[in-house]
């Protein structure tokens, strides 16, 4: 099985049962914090490794990451994970959670890179535009600062890449330049 089958094969039983309990948004919110901590997942992969702890204390760790309470479906869906020997997918587990989850939710992932902090009304301006673009969804958005870009800004939509940056201009400039 590839990388990408196991995780999402978890991710959707995992849904499955967090639906059944009702507590589907909860794990979300874990797993979204969670997926993107490296340092924790690091941690995580280290303790999982270790011969000498018992699946219960790697399960229970494993919660104590993510943030989630004993007895529910993430403590479960933990220790399964363990005794499987599927620790090591976590990351791309809860990764396949958080996109299972918005698409039956219609939730939208919009992450807005910029050079410099954007002044309120743009971002609003910039937000707008996307809210008419995609209807009825509702809309997550993520503000990123990365200076490289130099001036304007990056709109990605669920891995869509807007890119109306200053270096993505500089790049074409020099490759018409390069074509001379």
């Amino acid at each position: 099985m590839s990388d990408g089958l196991i995780p999402r094969r978890y991710a959707k039983a995992l849904y499955k049962l967090a639906v059944e309990n009702g507590d589907s948004e909860e794990i979300y919110e874990l797993l979204k914090k969670l997926s993107f901590r490296h340092t924790a997942i690091d941690e995580l992969k280290r303790a999982v490794l270790n011969p000498g702890i018992s699946d219960e204390d790697k399960g229970a760790y494993m919660l104590q990451l993510a943030g989630g309470k004993p007895g529910s479906s993430l403590d479960k869906f933990l220790l399964l994970c363990v005794r499987n020997n599927r620790s090591e997918y976590l990351q791309k587990i809860s990764l396949a959670y958080v996109d299972l989850y918005r698409e039956a939710h219609e939730i939208a992932h919009v992450v807005v890179t910029t050079a410099v902090p954007m002044p309120e009304a743009q971002m609003n301006a910039i937000i707008d535009i996307v809210k008419k673009r995609l209807g009825a969804k509702s809309l997550e958005i993520e503000e990123k600062i990365d200076p490289e870009i130099i001036g304007g800004f990056i709109v990605t939509i669920n891995g869509l890449v807007l890119d109306a940056s200053v270096r993505r201009e500089l790049n074409e400039l020099q490759l018409q330049l390069l074509k001379k």
